[in-house]
């Protein structure tokens, strides 16, 4: 399988709806984001496409956006070259909630009285890095010291940070979900190496549909860290999955699409009761009335 990536620099609005106006699309990229480049202070828009990406659809969907065509570049990105483990060179650990995520590549000790989370690098998304981890972590951390839970669902698991958060805290099982079936391997794998691989059961999942999902339900706790528009999709099969009463956190939204999950989820029967914001990132609590 080859990967391109697209990319090209706007003002930091332009880039946010254009990825927004992408998004809505499932025909032309896999994914899309905006970030600030660290470098020269420029925000990029960046795409990423299986194959050659359809560049005239992208100048179709700018045109619509921005009012005009703008200067796409295009790279193919090589998969030889693991760019999860090469990012994470020089990667400093993060505190968030209590917890100290950090690899084996940082010669620093955990602080004391914090819950330490190893994370090495591996081919699946989720280092501890990314607001939306952090949001999350937070969020689990003050759900934890508010009530105990019983079955706790993690969806679109990545490497298994939050899962793996859930278990070294709780000492209960966790089913970590994902499509990608590295990312379950990798979460096991996560899992065993911080000491409670007994506890999460990871499972190549789309969706809520699963029928070990089901038997496992309903949840008391819910996270799913994945993008507005799936979070979206998935929000009735979310009320189904959901023990009246429990708790929900989202994240992997951007601020300019979070009142359209609120949306989503108030409609399934799903109230917001804790808005976190990190940069252009929001985490969403929601509770299942």
């Amino acid at each position: 399988m080859t990967l391109s990536q697209l990319s090209v620099p706007l003002t930091k609005d332009q880039a946010y709806a254009l990825v927004d106006a992408v998004m809505e699309r499932d025909d032309i990229a896999i994914t899309a984001s905006a970030h600030e480049d660290a470098d020269t202070g420029e925000w990029v828009f960046e795409a990423t496409c299986m194959e050659e990406p359809d560049v005239d659809a992208f100048n179709e969907v700018a045109r619509a956006t921005l009012g005009g065509d703008v200067g796409f570049t295009v790279e193919t990105i090589d998969p030889e070259v693991n760019w999860v483990a090469k990012s994470l060179e020089g990667l400093k650990p993060v505190r968030a909630g209590g917890f100290y995520v950090h690899g084996s590549h940082g010669d620093s000790k955990p602080p004391a009285g914090m819950t330490a989370i190893r994370i090495d690098a591996a081919q699946a998304f989720g280092t501890g890095h990314h607001e939306t981890t952090t949001g999350c972590l937070e969020a689990i951390d003050r759900a934890l010291k508010q009530r105990r839970f019983g079955a706790m669902l993690d969806v679109g698991t990545g490497t298994g940070v939050l899962a793996i958060a859930l278990a070294m805290r709780t000492r209960q099982p966790v089913m970590a979900t994902d499509i990608d079936p590295i990312a379950v391997e990798t979460t096991v794998e996560n899992a065993r190496d911080n000491g409670v691989g007994r506890y999460v059961i990871g499972l190549e999942a789309t969706g809520l549909s699963h029928p070990q999902i089901t038997a496992g339900g309903p949840y008391d706790l819910i996270v799913a860290n994945i993008l507005a528009l799936p979070l979206v999709a998935l929000a009735p099969a979310m009320r189904r999955a959901a023990a009246p009463g429990a708790m929900i956190i989202l994240s992997g939204i951007l601020n300019t699409q979070s009142s359209r999950v609120i949306s989503a989820y108030a409609r399934a029967g799903m109230v917001l009761r804790r808005k976190l914001i990190k940069k252009e990132w929001s985490t969403l609590v929601l509770e299942r009335r």
